[in-house]
């Protein structure tokens, strides 16, 4: 007697990492009803004055002065209580970089500034010891760059913990040089970013940041583990809209 194989394995498929990593980040947004990283922050505007150096990037938005306005959001990577260690992240709508209507999102993580250690998450126990960087690159026209937001170098003491970002918005500007790198080289200057006050927004009101949802046709991410990426984002905004649906 022999056994039909005809449909064997048809139901059996082992996720893959993406789906796996999907099915986790749509979990944990649903229990936390907030992103699945990043999920608590401090929310304030400020003004990005794009100031060109050096030769053209082929990229409108870089290669032309200009001031825009911007969504600003600070937040603990994990959400780890207290002052425990932590990646710290510093996303960026840049309202209009791509003409009216048409918007930028930059996610930043707290990183080394060497030329390894950028790419990497370091956490931080100072908020403004060092730079916030994009840790992939960027396609920039032609070119290939990681992006980063540098204190400036007068900055205070700040405490990575949520309230005393606050208080530190709350107590004045604070001033970012924003750069670019090229593989293997030094940073080069693309501009200034001024902050602005804090403000609460309510959970309905977050801003849902997603490089790849809300990027430039000559400035984006890279394709490296741009599927990872995006399947995670758009699952965390599931599984928030899931939790608003059931709380409703």
């Amino acid at each position: 007697m022999t056994q039909d194989t005809s449909t064997a394995g048809k139901h059996t498929k082992t996720p893959t990492g993406t789906g796996l990593v999907a099915r986790a980040a749509r979990s944990i947004a649903h229990w936390r009803h907030a992103p699945a990283l990043h999920p608590f922050g401090v929310s304030c505007d400020g003004v990005l004055a794009v100031q060109p150096s050096g030769p053209a990037w082929g990229e409108p938005w870089l290669d032309t002065p200009g001031d825009y306005q911007v969504r600003m959001r600070w937040s603990r990577a994990v959400g780890l209580p207290g002052r425990l260690p932590d990646a710290l992240g510093l996303a960026l709508r840049v309202h209009g970089a791509g003409g009216p209507g048409r918007s930028l999102d930059l996610l930043l993580t707290s990183s080394g500034a060497g030329r390894r250690t950028r790419h990497l998450p370091l956490p931080r126990l100072d908020a403004l010891a060092g730079p916030y960087s994009t840790l992939l690159s960027y396609r920039i026209g032609e070119h290939e760059a990681l992006l980063a937001a540098h204190p400036d170098m007068t900055s205070p003491l700040v405490p990575n913990g949520l309230a005393t970002l606050r208080t530190t918005l709350q107590a004045g500007p604070l001033t970012f040089r924003l750069g670019a790198a090229p593989p293997g080289q030094g940073w080069r200057a693309l501009g200034t970013l001024t902050t602005g006050p804090p403000h609460d927004l309510p959970a309905e009101d977050t801003v849902s940041y997603d490089p790849y949802l809300n990027h430039l046709p000559r400035l984006h991410p890279t394709a490296r583990f741009s599927g990872l990426r995006e399947a995670a984002y758009a699952a965390s905004r599931a599984g928030r809209r899931a939790a608003g649906r059931a709380g409703s």
